[in-house]
């Protein structure tokens, strides 16, 4: 398998604050990684790294450099123009003519349902079509890699509904993601594995079902069982 990253003993430090503690892993293209742990276990920050928004303060980070990456926010920006203008102003920022980065962007609004809202101010929509259109705007530079922080946090079910079935469809087609949830039905219904993190450190990394149904160290299984949140 094609190995896009490769993390050795990363850490990473914000003054006195330990985000990521000596960090171990690899991930091959074609994984649905999960990140899970509770708020400030450093899922954030680690797909910050991964996507080279963040630099290890010690350790090493080495990425596939031909593997496109986009990554997802929990809250989308939208720019005050049109859904498809938010969708092709980042292609033609990559060197793309204007008309065919439009043309790029309504493809990419027909892939997740949203050709009607084209003309749509981006800053009116929904939060989930938001979500939606974010989706779009990364699809559209045909990533091999997506890594998304949350990205049914503040959805409602019929939303989260949509933005799970298109991440399934994408992961279907080869595209490797990485995503950290708090939801863990979503990590059963998208992850082929499970990496848990606590106070900055990799305690447990497993296949999905062994991570549901087999032993665990301590603290994971406690973060399964409500007890830590």
């Amino acid at each position: 398998m094609t190995q896009l990253f490769n993390m050795q003993s990363a850490s990473v430090q914000f003054g006195s604050v330990e985000a990521l503690i000596d960090c171990n892993l690899s991930i091959n293209a074609g994984e649905r990684v999960a990140l899970i742990g509770s708020n400030g276990s450093g899922k954030s920050t680690m797909l910050r790294v991964l996507h080279g928004l963040l630099t290890p303060s010690t350790g090493v980070l080495s990425a596939k450099a031909s593997a496109a990456q986009a990554m997802l926010f929990q809250r989308p920006y939208m720019l005050r123009a049109s859904v498809l203008h938010n969708i092709a102003l980042g292609l033609w920022l990559r060197g793309q003519p204007w008309a065919a980065a439009k043309a790029q962007a309504l493809q990419a609004l027909a892939r997740v349902g949203l050709t009607d809202l084209a003309s749509r101010n981006a800053k009116a929509l929904s939060i989930g079509q938001q979500q939606r259109v974010a989706l779009a705007r990364a699809w559209a530079v045909k990533p091999q890699v997506m890594l998304l922080d949350e990205p049914t946090a503040s959805l409602d079910p019929g939303a989260k509904h949509e933005v799970e079935r298109l991440l399934a469809e994408f992961a279907g087609s080869g595209m490797t993601l990485i995503f950290s949830s708090h939801n863990l039905g979503q990590v059963k219904r998208l992850a082929s594995r499970v990496i848990y993190l606590e106070h900055g450190r990799v305690v447990a990394d497993l296949p999905t079902r062994d991570f549901f149904n087999g032993p665990l160290p301590v603290a994971a299984a406690n973060f399964l069982k409500g007890e830590i949140g």
